[in-house]
């Protein structure tokens, strides 16, 4: 990917930075920083997990299971079964939900690589309706070493027994190529209530903290790609910490 100029990537900083301070549908345990690009042609398995421990001492879990293609060298699509475990419960499969992701320019060709989330998600409990989450993805370069990623995203639940405007959310991180198998960083997650009437700041919820990735080749076309976050909470609106994991085998 090419270097983006020294203004773009104060301007992906200082929006970073602005989201951090400044800002409900909640970001869930095992939520993760979707990234624009898209590959033809790759198969993978992908498995989720989180556990968040709350304001009140009590923990929640969340994990997923998905398969996913890259069908064009601009959209891919992943199909996901959820699992959800609730304070003093026992897990319990939650919901379905497919998620497509649209790459709109060529990788690497501009400033920022910009891409499309659009997610369906079908709860169990019939009375939640359908769930969609959708919104833009930026990737950019800060420096040669330094990567930056921002969405910003939208949710709302259709055909729900309880209607509510659309909740507007964040996703953002910055990584440090060290090496392709192990590199580090920062990340972090929000929300601000409504997306045209945010919520009192202490009701908000911002989470941010250190973060790994890595990928690593298990063989010709195959890989293991990982990421994890240890999460702390900035608000009374968000748990005091949360644990979470990626691991994606790539063929």
């Amino acid at each position: 990917m090419l270097p983006i100029t020294a203004r773009a990537g104060v301007r992906i900083a200082l929006v970073c930075q602005s989201l951090l301070y400044a800002s409900a549908a909640l970001a869930g345990a095992s939520d993760y920083v979707h990234t624009p690009i898209v590959e033809e042609g790759e198969r993978e398995i992908d498995f989720k997990t989180g556990t968040a421990k709350l304001r009140d001492g009590s923990r929640e879990t969340q994990y997923s299971l998905g398969v996913g293609l890259g069908v064009t060298s601009w959209w891919s699509t992943e199909v996901y079964a959820k699992w959800h475990k609730e304070p003093g419960d026992r897990n319990r499969f939650d919901a379905w939900e497919v998620e497509n992701k649209f790459q709109f320019t060529e990788t690497g060709k501009y400033p920022v690589d910009v891409g499309f989330l659009f997610e369906i998600e079908r709860p169990k409990d019939r009375s939640e309706g359908y769930e969609y989450r959708w919104g833009p993805l930026l990737q950019g370069d800060i420096t040669p070493e330094v990567q930056a990623n921002l969405n910003v995203l939208f949710t709302k639940h259709f055909h729900s027994d309880e209607p509510s405007p659309a909740e507007l959310g964040y996703e953002w991180q910055l990584k440090y190529r060290l090496q392709p198998n192990f590199e580090y960083g920062v990340q972090g997650f929000g929300n601000v209530g409504h997306w045209d009437h945010w919520s009192p700041s202490s009701e908000q919820e911002h989470i941010v903290g250190p973060a790994v990735f890595g990928r690593i080749k298990v063989g010709d076309h195959q890989a293991i790609k990982y990421n994890a976050g240890v999460l702390f909470g900035l608000n009374h609106g968000a748990p005091r910490n949360t644990v979470r994991m990626q691991v994606e085998y790539e063929f």
